[in-house]
């Protein structure tokens, strides 16, 4: 099994935004040393908790500082887009980092409805157009051909090289399951949107409609997960207390950076939200490196899939590191 990272570039309280793009370029950096397969970063927009907002930016930055890990997109909401210039983007970044550049597909808009209207002004329909975008990304991504009678058939996406982007479907729903088994994609499903809901239906989806692909004869499937480890149960529970935090206020609609450990146990909950909070605690996969390990195999053999993305929140960013190493020494 592979273990890989996204990264989302979470804005912590009383800190600047910025140093949340750095924290991401700084943690591939050290994922790298600690042998993590793939570093991605996600696409968020007008959300005060996570800043990434151009993840091809910063998939040049890492793929510029790093040698050996693969980087990519987790991923590009391509509703927003032209998959022509998102394929000659990622045509780009392949001619920085050959052979390590993944190009992760989503449909969701990563925002709210105004500000997917803001990015696209076509934002009601572009959703319905999803499947021939893919294929047109396809085409343009890897040199291949555009369909007879294509609009766009001649039109080709630079620079051209001896390697191509790895495409992935994301998803957290059936949807993206079918796509990527129709186009003969990897898929990772984001068991962490969901706590699972619905993913053993989606992967068994994905594996029963799969077409074979050249570059992917067989289903190639993922989840990802949110994790925290840290020395001791206890310490790992309290970094978690403001994932928490957060967690509580999303539910209310309400994003805002991430607090302290300390400021979000100081909040007088109700005993509604106590019981929330709970129930979090037991659901997540929080404690030492070796226990966080030991779920995170459990999940992966139960699901029947290659890779396991972690995605780790913590207000202390050298928190989120040692995370990140204890995993990654408990995995091997």
């Amino acid at each position: 099994m592979r273990l890989s990272v996204l990264d989302q570039s979470v804005a912590v309280a009383d800190r600047p935004q910025s140093e949340a793009i750095r924290n991401t370029m700084q943690l591939a950096k050290a994922c790298e040393g600690w042998g993590y397969q793939r570093f991605w970063v996600s696409e968020h927009h007008a959300n005060a908790t996570i800043v990434g907002t151009a993840p091809e930016i910063l998939i040049a930055a890492i793929a510029a500082t790093t040698s050996t890990i693969r980087v990519g997109s987790a991923g590009v909401m391509l509703p927003h887009y032209s998959s022509f210039k998102v394929a000659e983007q990622f045509r780009v970044l392949e001619a920085i980092a050959p052979g390590r550049i993944d190009l992760g597909l989503g449909r969701a808009p990563g925002s709210d409805g105004r500000t997917a209207f803001a990015l696209n002004p076509l934002a009601n329909e572009r959703p319905a157009h999803f499947p021939n975008d893919v294929r047109d990304l396809m085409a343009w991504v890897t040199g291949g051909e555009l369909p007879e009678g294509h609009h766009f058939r001649t039109v080709k996406a630079y620079p051209e090289g001896d390697t191509a982007p790895e495409i992935w479907m994301l998803g957290s729903s059936d949807y993206g399951a079918q796509v990527a088994a129709h186009f003969g994609l990897p898929h990772a499903f984001a068991w962490f949107f969901t706590e699972g809901a619905g993913a053993q239906q989606a992967l068994d989806l994905y594996r029963r409609l799969y077409k074979p692909s050249p570059r992917h004869p067989v289903p190639h499937a993922g989840l990802c997960v949110w994790a925290l480890a840290a020395a001791t149960e206890e310490e790992a529970q309290q970094h978690f207390t403001s994932r928490a935090r957060f967690r509580l206020l999303r539910d209310r609609g309400i994003f805002s950076p991430l607090e302290s450990p300390e400021a979000a146990a100081a909040y007088p909950y109700t005993p509604m939200e106590q019981a929330r909070i709970a129930e979090l605690r037991r659901e997540a996969f929080v404690g030492t490196g070796q226990q966080v390990a030991a779920r995170i195999t459990e999940l992966a053999e139960r699901m029947d899939v290659q890779e396991m993305a972690i995605v780790t929140w913590a207000y202390d960013e050298a928190a989120r590191h040692t995370s990140y190493r204890l995993l990654a020494e408990a995995m091997g």
